[in-house]
């Protein structure tokens, strides 16, 4: 068995990226879900989802990394900066 040490803590939520944009929304008791925007939800019941916003990939990691990353990749490598 491999042992992990965790060295840092990394947030890419609905109410903030970054854990201290996140701690003080989670304090102001902020809403993290709205309106869904990243499809049609025409044909669905459900029309509201906790979306991650203005989230900018290359802000946290090289722009041609971030082009071959899915976008729950990109939120992972994000987090673990």
């Amino acid at each position: 068995m491999r042992r992990v040490v965790v060295t840092g803590m990394g947030a890419v939520t609905p109410i903030g990226t970054g854990v201290e944009k996140y701690w003080e929304n989670a304090k102001k008791k902020t809403l993290g879900f709205g309106e869904i925007t990243r499809f049609d939800t025409s044909d669905f019941k459900v029309k509201l989802a906790a979306e991650v916003k203005d989230f900018v990939a290359k802000e946290h990691m090289d722009f041609k990394a971030a082009r071959r990353m899915e976008l729950f990749c990109q939120y992972a490598v994000a987090a673990a900066k």
